[in-house]
């Protein structure tokens, strides 16, 4: 039996691994959020780690507000960079394997291939820096049997995400305005959260392994938004719009697909298409 620590319980990621946890039987999970463990806390996350014997860290914690994050610089930072070293830390002191979580926004979005691991990263808002300022703190401390998965435009049931903010505008509005020219590939967290808790028993590395990881294919947020109106028989129209006709503080990368390949070899993963993937999390919804 292996004891598994849990962080970010009520985000997506974290309530969508929540509720697969019974098809697991072979690992115990503890699920926690910022009420239950201050992540930033040295002391707590150590007598966290120490009462409930935890062997797995699943960090899945991050301030992921990303326009807010570029006037909440120090509550970013604090969260998305400086929690991990208590985590790589501990879990080196502790022989603890690791799973983090990070984000397609560590790239400033130019590239015009997917981007594979070895990228050189480039953020352009101050989420995307704070997240990669976490991985290199994380790769720089080095504790074994850890990896970093990357993602993207991650949605769920759970939480707050494009998919719901579509399908509530979609009802209300006759029209509806949608960016065409940022092109990534949507990621169902319920299909990341299999692949966390399917690859646990395999991670074996002595350093710090990097890996990319969202559903197959490429849209843009036109597409993702027609898709979904498509599927779920709503009749507002969605007109293309430029990102440069809806101003965001944060600057999003205008290309973010990510080159799954490393994942799939090392793991042997089929990974489902965005458009199937949707279909699964919209029936779920209905």
């Amino acid at each position: 039996m292996f004891n598994v620590l849990v962080t970010g319980a009520n985000g997506q990621l974290g309530s969508e691994l929540n509720s697969l946890v019974l098809n697991y039987p072979k690992y115990t999970f503890y699920f926690t959020d910022v009420k239950e463990l201050d992540i930033t806390n040295h002391i707590a996350v150590k007598g966290y780690l120490k009462k409930y014997d935890i062997n797995i860290i699943i960090n899945c914690a991050a301030y992921t507000a990303v326009d807010k994050a570029e006037s909440e610089v120090e509550l970013a930072n604090k969260i998305n960079h400086l929690s991990l070293k208590n985590f790589a830390e501990l879990s080196k002191e502790m022989n603890i394997k690791m799973i983090h979580i990070s984000t397609d926004y560590v790239f400033d979005g130019t590239n015009f291939k997917p981007y594979v691991e070895t990228d050189n990263p480039n953020p352009q808002s101050i989420y995307g820096k704070t997240k990669l300022d976490g991985e290199r703190l994380m790769m720089e401390i080095n504790p074994n049997n850890s990896i970093i998965i990357r993602t993207s435009w991650v949605y769920s049931s759970y939480g707050n995400n494009f998919v719901k903010t579509m399908l509530r505008l979609g009802k209300e509005k006759e029209s509806l305005g949608v960016i065409y020219d940022q092109i990534g590939t949507p990621t169902y967290a319920r299909d990341l959260a299999k692949v966390i808790l399917d690859i646990l028993p395999q991670i074996n590395n002595k350093s710090v392994q990097l890996l990319h990881y969202s559903n197959e294919g490429a849209c843009s947020w036109l597409d993702f938004a027609k898709a979904i109106f498509e599927l779920q028989e709503i009749s507002c129209k969605v007109n293309p719009i430029l990102t440069s006709a809806y101003p965001t503080a944060a600057k999003r990368p205008y290309y973010s697909i990510l080159d799954k390949t490393k994942i799939k070899n090392e793991f042997d993963l089929k990974i489902p298409y965005w458009r199937d993937s949707l279909i699964a999390c919209l029936d779920i919804n209905n």
